[in-house]
């Protein structure tokens, strides 16, 4: 309570009002609040680096060194490993494997192949050239693959006889905005007759021999890489067929395991 005569305090006290002068020493200069902007530029410089998650340029580079070291040596396609980010294709509960070099599971008993032997497959069909014409890949999976091949070719149809993996390869691919891949649900094992002939041809699934469908659609001077059934009967090779203008020239590689390939669609 002021007292007669006394004048009216003014707010905010100056501290010798708020303490006895004696005391000064032991009293806290209270900070006002900061302002907003200034908090929130601090709260950035506080964030977490970015660059270190799986999303990071530096995850893919280190499997692409693990790869170049382990004897894949194609430029083209080392460089097309390095862009696309393989987790953005593996299922949430794997995703820590996802720059292994590793096959995993994408549902209905596929895979997504391990990026080695999709690279070495890429590799195949380059031929030692930087780039790919008209590109026909049967069995989509979950579209890593197609992503892959949309960076080295002019232009890639992608066939896939599980309607659930289809739709998943269309909603993972779309945000990489992918002009020149188009997506197919059909059955693999006839190809794709409207866009044939093909320049390269690749499988991601094996049979017992290459269906006459893929022979026929194959461009002249056009290859196909394809797992298929050893004659020797002791599992999967890698068959690079080549066509020419009077018949289509086969050369075995080394061995690999895909799933099954499968007539229809489901």
């Amino acid at each position: 309570m002021t007292r007669a005569g006394d004048k009216p305090a003014k707010f905010p006290l100056a501290l010798d009002r708020v303490a006895p002068k004696a005391k000064r020493a032991d009293v806290a200069t209270l900070r006002p609040q900061r302002p907003l902007q200034e908090a929130a530029e601090d709260a950035m410089r506080r964030a977490a680096p970015t660059g270190l998650g799986l999303d990071s340029a530096g995850v893919r580079a280190r499997m692409v060194a693990r790869l170049r070291a382990d004897g894949l040596h194609c430029e083209p396609v080392l460089a097309a490993l390095a862009s696309v980010p393989r987790h953005a294709f593996v299922d949430t509960a794997l995703i820590a494997q996802a720059y292994e070099d590793t096959s995993l599971p994408i549902g209905l008993g596929q895979t997504i192949s391990k990026p080695s032997v999709v690279g070495r497959m890429i590799e195949l069909m380059l031929r030692g050239h930087d780039r790919l014409g008209r590109v026909l890949e049967i069995g989509t999976g979950c579209g890593y693959q197609a992503a892959l091949l949309s960076q080295l070719a002019t232009s890639v149809v992608s066939i896939e006889r599980l309607k659930p993996l289809h739709d998943k390869a269309r909603t993972l691919l779309q945000p990489l905005r992918r002009t020149n891949l188009r997506l197919v649900y059909g059955d693999g094992r006839i190809g794709h007759a409207p866009n044939a002939p093909y320049d390269a041809i690749i499988a991601a699934a094996g049979g017992d021999d290459i269906p006459t469908a893929w022979l026929e659609q194959l461009a002249v001077g056009g290859r196909l890489v394809a797992p298929m059934q050893s004659a020797s009967g002791r599992g999967q090779v890698l068959m690079v067929v080549d066509r020419t203008e009077s018949a289509w020239i086969r050369n075995v590689h080394e061995a690999v395991h895909f799933v099954p390939l499968k007539s229809g669609v489901a």
